[in-house]
């Protein structure tokens, strides 16, 4: 375990622009929310811990289905947590299909951008 700098600051970021876009509503919100949600996480998981690219994109992927997949059962409810504005934001209320599409694709963008950015580093330092 060590800590990386660079991809802490980038889940900043992406932290940041996730509260931002969690004052819209619609299509940014709801679905690329989703798809940037993944992207946050897999660089806080990376900030921490030297895995590989492809380990954190499944840790991350499987995490983020079970959340939704939770959504099928009254966990807030079992909680007591159904009228906490932050639990709702963050664990959502309701399952839907779209989201697991949003994750796996802002996954595959997230591990297509980091092997771009290896190949361009390795080939400046060449």
């Amino acid at each position: 375990m060590k800590f990386y700098q660079k991809h802490f600051l980038t889940f900043i970021f992406l932290l940041l622009l996730e509260i931002i876009i969690a004052q819209t509503s619609g299509f940014i919100r709801h679905t690329f929310g989703d798809f940037l949600v993944v992207i946050l996480l897999f660089y806080l998981v990376k900030a921490f811990f030297n895995f590989s690219n492809k380990t954190i994109g499944i840790i991350v992927l499987i995490f983020a289905y079970a959340v939704e997949f939770l959504q099928l059962t009254p966990l807030l409810e079992f909680l007591g947590l159904e009228n906490n504005r932050l639990a709702v934001i963050i664990f959502g209320a309701t399952f839907s299909f779209v989201d697991l599409v949003a994750y796996t694709l802002g996954i595959i963008t997230v591990l297509l951008l980091e092997k771009f950015l290896t190949r361009k580093l390795s080939s400046n330092l060449s």
